[in-house]
């Protein structure tokens, strides 16, 4: 069987591959057009498949009828149709679990480095800023029994959570689309509506899947009902926010910093004037970039490749549904 990886992964999955017989492609030039990308894909019967810059969707997979199975070096999962997958029979791994500890420390770190401002600090360090002492300079807040705010709290919200209460014991409150017994029971973690949420956060912290019904849902009308000292974090995806919004909600005073490790747009423009804020700290999406995260995730994704070659359920699908018909 025919595997195609648009990118090199740690060579613990590529390994695996190998180890099972299948066949595998990996081109030189990491960085693919469209058009290279689909000629690939084309000639293959299972994608490995890392980065979210590429869809699978009606289009897809109508031009790469050969395709049997995709397997994401990711958890989210948004930039695939999963009911056009579902109609075609074509399972669709993903990497749970394995980058929930290092994402939401990346959370955890933005939270902190925002309410201290830290990269602002840090720069002026570096430009050789560092003036005398001034009792009111760049002061930042602390966190200590303040309420976090959670929004999708799953496995990395779980976590998120945790640290948060251990470290500033920190009140959890939460929207999910479902209640979680686990984070109310271990946590003291309180359900409650989206409205809620956004007015009693200290700190909104973004956690879910992402769905495009969901795009740019904190947006300015949200923004301007959350607390003037609240900070906003986002680590799942940029498209939950309006970054122009955001920055309007933080020039005018309306919440108190950013933290962001995801964009709208994604890269960022290096002229964006949000980048110029004190009250603000943005990371190249870096959530998963640990040597034990992306080993593990190298190793799921490979575990599903190789389940689907020797006819079995991939373990860790995200899309269960579509073995129902079998």
């Amino acid at each position: 069987m025919k595997v195609f990886i648009n990118k090199r992964i740690p060579e613990i999955g590529i390994k695996m591959l190998e180890e099972n017989g299948l066949e595998i492609f990996i081109p030189e030039n990491d960085n693919l057009s469209q058009d290279e990308w689909l000629s690939y894909c084309k000639e293959t019967d299972a994608i490995l498949s890392v980065g979210g810059e590429f869809k699978y969707d009606k289009d897809f997979f109508n031009e790469c009828p050969n395709v049997k199975a995709v397997a994401l070096y990711s958890v989210g999962f948004d930039h695939v149709d999963i009911k056009e997958a579902n109609q075609r029979h074509i399972p669709v791994g993903n990497t749970p679990d394995v980058l929930s500890k290092a994402t939401s420390d990346v959370a955890f770190l933005l939270m902190q480095s925002v309410a201290r401002r830290a990269s602002y600090n840090f720069e002026k360090v570096k430009s050789g800023n560092w003036d005398a002492f001034d009792p009111l300079q760049a002061l930042g807040q602390e966190l200590y029994g303040k309420t976090l705010g959670i929004f999708g709290l799953g496995r990395i919200g779980f976590e998120m959570a945790k640290k948060s209460q251990k470290a500033f014991d920190m009140n959890v409150i939460y929207h999910n689309r479902h209640r979680n017994e686990e984070a109310e029971n271990e946590l003291n973690a309180k359900y409650v509506s989206f409205d809620e949420l956004i007015e009693q956060s200290d700190v909104l912290s973004v956690h879910a899947n992402y769905k495009p019904e969901q795009k740019e849902l904190f947006n300015a009308s949200v923004f301007e009902k959350m607390k003037p000292d609240a900070i906003f974090v986002n680590t799942a995806r940029g498209g939950f926010h309006h970054q122009k919004d955001l920055y309007e909600a933080l020039t005018s005073k309306q919440i108190w910093g950013a933290g962001l490790d995801v964009t709208n747009p994604e890269p960022i423009f290096k002229d964006d004037p949000i980048l110029e804020l004190s009250n603000v700290c943005v990371l190249p999406h870096i959530g998963s970039a640990t040597v034990e995260a992306r080993n593990g995730m190298a190793k799921l994704a490979a575990e599903n490749i190789i389940a689907f070659s020797k006819g079995e359920k991939m373990p860790h699908c995200a899309n269960p549904d579509v073995y129902n018909n079998e």
